[in-house]
């Protein structure tokens, strides 16, 4: 089933998912959030898969959109023909512990474009290294930031998440303060 030896994924995609990915030779086209942005990118190179971390998965040779009953039975078909249980078959791939947070925002912020979100940002990705994986974007319909942590350790995550949200709502509270001095 697989075109060109790649799959369309979101960027909240695990990065268990994406190391997997590497080691079978499947490259990945990263796409924005959405299904839509996805099957574009399955048509702009070709991909016969693609998906999203919520469990939109898309076959592009036989729907148009994310179906869990095909995507169900092409599953239980693989798992039929390799002979093996499904949990053995998933076993090539490690999911990384993954936070999420929402910060909810009083005014929209470009978290690229804020020194103390970015130094924070830096610093989290400097510690993980190749390890783990940051990433702070827009929510496209809600007025907050998604922090997304990935790390070997949930703790390492929680705690990494948690001092870029720190950053982020420190933004918050020097907008309400009044000017100082004279």
């Amino acid at each position: 089933m697989l075109r060109n030896d790649a799959i369309a994924v979101t960027v909240m995609s695990n990065l268990g998912l994406r190391r997997a990915l590497s080691a079978a030779g499947v490259a990945i086209v990263e796409t924005p959030v959405g299904d839509r942005s996805v099957t574009a990118a399955m048509a702009a190179h070709d991909l016969a898969i693609g998906g999203e971390q919520s469990g939109h998965i898309v076959f592009a040779d036989l729907a148009t959109t994310g179906d869990g009953v095909l995507t169900g039975l092409i599953v239980s078909d693989r798992v039929a023909r390799r002979g093996a249980a499904l949990s053995t078959l998933a076993a090539s791939m490690t999911r990384l512990p993954q936070v999420l947070v929402n910060v909810r925002l009083a005014r929209k912020i470009d978290p690229t474009a804020e020194p103390a979100v970015v130094a924070a940002v830096r610093e989290v990705e400097a510690e993980l290294g190749d390890r783990g994986r940051v990433l702070v974007r827009s929510s496209g319909t809600e007025p907050l930031l998604r922090v997304m942590v990935e790390a070997p350790t949930a703790a390492e995550a929680e705690e990494s998440a948690t001092r870029i949200v720190s950053a982020i709502q420190s933004l918050e509270q020097l907008e309400g303060e009044e000017p100082r001095g004279s």
